[in-house]
This record gives C-alpha cells, sequence and structure tokens, in this order.
C-alpha cells in the first residue's frame, strides 16, 4: 500500500505542477484522446471521479454519482456516466478546476493513507480492495496527464510508477473477458516487459501459461488506457487467446 500510494501522490504532483503551467487560453484546448472535451473537461473529471471515491463510501457509488450527474443514472455505460458528470458541471474557468482537483486529490490520498490493503471500497461495479482503488486512481490520473500534455504539447514522462499500472491491467484480464461477456482465458497470461528504466517486470508464472505477453511496460499500459492500437504498439503476443488479450486489456472499469 505504501509503494502506491507514494506513486499515486507522485502522480498528483506531476499533473499539479503541468496544470500549474497553463494559461487560461490552454484550458480551452480540445483533447484529442478524449473527443468532445478541452483540458478544464479532463481536469474537471479527474476531480468528479476523486470526489467519488470518499462519498461513494458514505452514500453508496449510485447516489454519489447522481448526484454530480445531476439526474438519475439510468442504465448507460460508465462513459455516458462520466460524459453527464462533465457535461453537467462543465464552464468553470482553469484556476477554479485545478483548486477543486487539487483539493479533491488531496482527499482521496488521506481516505486511502488511513485504508489497510483490502479495505472494500464501492466503486462502479463492485467493491474494491483499497490498494486496488490507489491504483485504479494513479492509472485515471497517469492516463489524463498524459492527455493534458498531448493537448498543450508538454512530453509526459514514463517513470516505475507504470509497475502498478501494468500490474493492474494484468490483474485484470479475466475481469476484462467477463465484462465483454467473454470465457476467460483458458490458462494463465504471463507477461515480460521492459521498463523505463530497461529493467525487466515480470507477472504471472510460466507453468501452464496459455498465452504471454512481452515487450514495452509503457505500450501495455497505453494499450490497457485505450490509447494506443494494440497492432502499433511494442508488444508481442503469443498463445490461443493473444488477440484478445491485447485488445481487451483495461485498468478502469
Amino acid at each position: 500500500m505504501k509503494a502506491v500510494m507514494e506513486a499515486l501522490t507522485d502522480q498528483h504532483a506531476e499533473l499539479d505542477a503541468l496544470l500549474g503551467g497553463l494559461q487560461e487560453p490552454d484550458w480551452e484546448r480540445d483533447v484529442p484522446d478524449c473527443p468532445g472535451w478541452t483540458v478544464g473537461d479532463v481536469v474537471l473529471h479527474l476531480a468528479q471521479t476523486d470526489e467519488l471515491v470518499p462519498a461513494a463510501r458514505i452514500s453508496g457509488f449510485p447516489a454519489a454519482a447522481e448526484r454530480l450527474a445531476g439526474r438519475p443514472l439510468g442504465s448507460g455505460t460508465v462513459d455516458d456516466l462520466v460524459a453527464l458528470m462533465v457535461a453537467h458541471e462543465r464552464g468553470a474557468p482553469g484556476a477554479e478546476l485545478r483548486a477543486r482537483w487539487r483539493s479533491a486529490s488531496t482527499a482521496v490520498r488521506e481516505l486511502l493513507a488511513d485504508c489497510e490493503p483490502h479495505d472494500p471500497l464501492p466503486w462502479v461495479v463492485t467493491d474494491l480492495p483499497a490498494r486496488t482503488m490507489a491504483t485504479t486512481r494513479l492509472s485515471e490520473c497517469w492516463i489524463h496527464t498524459r492527455d493534458v500534455a498531448r493537448a498543450v504539447g508538454v512530453e509526459a514522462s514514463a517513470t516505475d510508477r507504470l509497475w502498478h499500472i501494468a500490474r493492474l491491467a494484468w490483474r485484470s484480464v479475466p475481469y476484462a473477458f467477463a465484462r465483454a461477456g467473454l470465457d476467460p482465458p483458458p490458462g494463465p497470461v504471463t507477461v515480460s516487459l521492459t521498463a523505463p528504466d530497461g529493467g525487466t517486470w515480470d507477472f504471472g508464472t510460466g507453468a501452464g501459461a496459455a498465452t504471454s505477453v512481452t515487450g514495452s511496460a509503457l505500450d501495455f499500459c497505453l494499450v490497457a488506457a485505450r490509447r494506443l492500437d494494440p497492432a502499433a504498439a511494442e508488444l508481442r503476443a503469443d498463445g490461443p487467446d493473444a488477440a484478445r488479450v491485447l485488445a481487451l486489456l483495461r485498468t478502469y472499469a
């Protein structure tokens, strides 16, 4: 828990430094990887989803989400929900959005720091252990830090924080198959990735593995974040479910 909380804190600091350098027109820039959203919309989304963590613990996820969306949730997807939330509250100036996100991100770190790793926290589909919640918040902040950086022409860093995100994507493979209405892979999925510093990160064991993935840790995380087409990634997947594993990789509900 300590390691992922340190990574989350560092990721928040990276985004905060990026936002601190923006001028007001930058907040209106379109974000290529989030069609229809501006930089301000992305930061609002991060603030809202950070606010949902403590709010859902008090009133449950549906009620907390409905308050932010300003309407009943209906039967839409998670993407539909976050779009409703952003549409309901968009339009604040950049300084206000940054302040709101800073407050929300601080609150979520404080809540998670008081949790044991396996403490259950209500989320979109089911309760998440606190460590997994911390990792999902890290992943989402990392994804959107890169989105904002790309929108304003800044190069985002690749650090060993990716280890937590890659591990989450690997552990989420059975969940990803289930969400797609598919049977899980017939055997273990192993992953061996080249870290940003040139080292190797291994997840899973080779014994009995039906599918293996090797290649760039950054590309693995970008594929899981839906920011890179698997066909364009520096990844190799072997085994009967290789193509489906890469197609279904995800780090979010």
